[in-house]
This record gives C-alpha cells, sequence and structure tokens, in this order.
C-alpha cells in the first residue's frame, strides 16, 4: 500500500471517528433533554397532585361522616361542581370521587369507567352480585392508608346523569368496587369502618397522628 493511500485512510478513519463521537454526543444531549422534560412534567404533576389533595377532606373532617342530600336541581352550578371534581380526583391521581370529600353534601360521585369521566348524581345500588372479593382499597381522604375491603364484585346502580337523565350501570371488578366506595362515601361510610378490626386499628394508628397535627 503506498503511504498516502495510508495516510488517506487514516484520515478516514478520524472523520468517520469523529462522526460517530458527534453522533453520540447529540445521542446524549437529545437524552438528557428529554430527562429534563421528563422531571419537569413529574414536578408539574407533583405539585398539581398536592395542590389537589389539600382541597380534599381528610380523615378527622366531619364532613366525612355526614350523609349527603339528594339533588333535585340540576343546573349550571351543579355542572360547575362536577367539571372542578373530575380535575380534583385527576389532579389527585386518584379514580373516583364524592362531593362530600370536596365538603359538598350532594349525592354526586364522580370516577373514570373505561377511559371515560362520569358523574353520578343521586346513586342508588339496586343490586349486589352473591359473588364478593377481598382487596386493598386507598381513598384520597385518608392519606396513604390502604385496607382490605370486602366488596361485591358485581352491582347495579341506578342513578341521573348531570343533566338528570336517568342511568342504569351494570359494573364488574373494579368499577363495580369504585362505585360501592364513593356511595358508601355519601353515607358517611369510610374503607375503614368495613374493613377487618385488625387492619382498622391499624389505619388509625398512622391516622390519629395526622387528626392531631391538623387539628
Amino acid at each position: 500500500m503506498a503511504e498516502r493511500e495510508h495516510e488517506h485512510e487514516h484520515e478516514h478513519e478520524h472523520e468517520h471517528e469523529d462522526d460517530l463521537e458527534h453522533h453520540h454526543a447529540r445521542e446524549h444531549e437529545h437524552r438528557d433533554e428529554h430527562d429534563a422534560e421528563a422531571a419537569e412534567h413529574a414536578a408539574e404533576r407533583e405539585v398539581r397532585r398536592r395542590f389537589a389533595l389539600a382541597q380534599v377532606r381528610q380523615y378527622g373532617d366531619p364532613v366525612l361522616r355526614m350523609r349527603a342530600n339528594e339533588v333535585e336541581t340540576f343546573d349550571d352550578e351543579l355542572q360547575r361542581v362536577a367539571e372542578r371534581m373530575v380535575a380534583l380526583m385527576h389532579d389527585a391521581e386518584g379514580i373516583g370521587l364524592a362531593a362530600t370529600q370536596v365538603g359538598i353534601l350532594r349525592r354526586v360521585f364522580v370516577f373514570n369507567h373505561d377511559g371515560e369521566d362520569c358523574v353520578i348524581v343521586n346513586p342508588a345500588i339496586t343490586r349486589l352480585g352473591e359473588e364478593t372479593e377481598i382487596d386493598e382499597e386507598g381513598c384520597l381522604s385518608l392519606g396513604p392508608v390502604r385496607v382490605p375491603v370486602e366488596r361485591s364484585v358485581e352491582v347495579t346502580v341506578e342513578a341521573q346523569d348531570v343533566a338528570g337523565e336517568k342511568l342504569t350501570l351494570e359494573l364488574t371488578g373494579l368499577p363495580a368496587r369504585v362505585a360501592q366506595h364513593e356511595i358508601d362515601h355519601l353515607e358517611g361510610t369510610l374503607s375503614i369502618d368495613r374493613t377487618d378490626p385488625e387492619s382498622r386499628r391499624e389505619a388509625l394508628a398512622a391516622l390519629r397522628p395526622r387528626v392531631v397535627l391538623s387539628g
């Protein structure tokens, strides 16, 4: 091989190495930008979550033990209440929210069912399936506390939508559990009331310091 050809080959190799280095540098730069954006979005979500949770009544608040009243007027105000509840549910990263949890004594709850936000007004459980299942339940009003609760796997709920039209919901699995949980809220009942005695004691032990601090 001639010397000039050898030098030219070395120059070509160096150019190729430089291209690779620039390519890797660009990849790292894009990855860093993506990581920075992801971290920023996560921080924004956390801020929204904390702000939303600050608007959700927490254990110890008397309104959580009160029975909600039937909704008789289907107007713009009810629509605004429903929209606010849906927004809070999403910002708090929950899958259901009852009106009593935001200090409103009306028989309304919202939940996400099959990717769709549903507003349920004046709900009444008209059928509980015989099959039951025990699973852990969390609650936006109970902080990090989770307790095992036995619920019917299938449930039928008769209700109205935000415009007052009649609804019949045939729910199975998680949606059935969420509906039973939220309707309990409208009766002033919490998941810790439906768990076993030991889990209830543990939950109350975790919740009491929060009640004292909030008081």
